[in-house]
């Protein structure tokens, strides 16, 4: 009897383990299943976000120098010119993508249209990649579809006059001293330019913003400070293989323009073909052969183009250390990604340290 008593106690007690065994699994389970369905969710809300509200953007170059700098993260708003839809099939927070497949896409509506001044993400045109794959750059928007463009010794002019300035644009000058004086590399730094090297004997070459120059110009050392302009002669663009820039000198001299617009009807010649050419063969997707002054599209012999898209041309606020609009060409209404909004956080790598004061800052046209 004793000997049934103790097998039975035997029994409940393995099937107490058991039960409780089983219920360790069904709680780990559980609590498995709420933190891979946390994540799925948490997944799929950043998806979304990323794909139709905000992105962040690392400053990788120091082309829109004193106004981004270099480490800077901002977020960029694309809900403010309306987000794209996926346009290929990617996997989710790469670069991957699926090549040869494209999907029908459009733009949903946004709060504003991209503006003169804007300071815009947009993907660099002549990529060769599908649209949204090609890599982002970010500039300032100079001009907008219809405006007349052109630049003069250095200064731009939209629609007849000088376009906006604002205190982070960088220039070259030219900072003269007295006889027998050396201008301080460290100096200047401090001051907040980047002396680039001599010029003459008693002169040098400086980047730096129009605040900096003059306060150079108040140096005692100093007798003069005047923005390097290259001659209109000199032909810069002979070394770089970008169609536009081919009928240009270089990025200090760029004749009036029409920025390109949809509905514009242009009137091709030898003399322009370079700078509608990418438009019309890289993003209208037409066939076009030029021979000498004949112009054959789709096959048919014609001396004028319709434009089918709004284009913008973009400048790097580091006015002599950005490859832009000047040199490559317009952007199509497209390739826009989005509005910079704030700087939510920098990382100065000379000192290896944050740059604190400029966390949280918004970015002001």
């Amino acid at each position: 009897m004793a000997e049934e008593i103790k097998r039975e106690e035997r029994e409940v007690r393995k099937s107490t383990r058991r039960r409780n065994n089983n219920d360790d699994h069904a709680k780990a389970k559980s609590w498995l299943k709420e933190w891979v369905d946390a994540l799925v969710f948490a997944a799929i809300a950043a998806l979304i976000i990323r794909t139709f509200l905000f992105e962040a953007y690392r400053i990788p170059s120091p082309s829109m120098e004193k106004t981004l700098l270099t480490g800077d993260f901002l977020v960029v708003s694309k809900i403010s010119y309306g987000p794209r839809t996926p346009m290929v099939l990617a996997i989710p927070f790469t670069n991957m993508y699926l090549p040869g497949l494209t999907l029908p896409w459009t733009r949903l509506p946004g709060f504003q249209d991209v503006e003169r001044n804007d300071v815009v993400v947009f993907n660099y045109p002549i990529d060769i990649a599908p649209i949204s794959a090609k890599t982002n750059y970010i500039k300032r928007c100079v001009a907008i579809p219809g405006d007349t463009l052109a630049i003069v010794d250095k200064q731009v002019y939209i629609n007849g006059e000088a376009a906006d300035q604002f205190a982070g644009i960088q220039k070259t000058y030219i900072v003269t001293v007295q006889d027998r004086v050396r201008l301080s590399p460290a100096k200047v730094k401090a001051a907040g330019g980047t002396l680039l090297g001599s010029h003459t004997p008693n002169s040098y070459r400086v980047n730096m913003t129009a605040g900096t120059a003059k306060k150079i110009q108040g140096w005692s050392e100093v007798t003069d400070v005047e923005p390097f302009v290259l001659p209109e002669n000199f032909n810069e663009f002979a070394r770089v293989n970008f169609s536009f820039a081919s009928g240009f000198n270089n990025h200090d001299h760029l004749p009036s323009m029409v920025i390109p617009f949809e509905g514009q009807e242009v009137t091709l010649t030898p003399g322009n073909w370079h700078i509608y050419e990418n438009i019309i063969t890289r993003y209208e997707r037409n066939t076009a052969e030029r021979n000498g002054d004949t112009f054959v599209i789709n096959g048919e012999v014609t001396d004028t183009y319709t434009i089918k898209k709004d284009y913008y041309f973009m400048m790097g606020d580091n006015r002599d250390d950005s490859e832009d609009s000047r040199f490559w060409g317009f952007v199509p209404e497209d390739h826009i990604v989005g509005k910079a909004g704030i700087i939510y956080f920098s990382w100065d790598a000379e000192q290896w340290a944050p740059r604190f004061n400029r966390i949280l800052n918004f970015i002001h046209d």
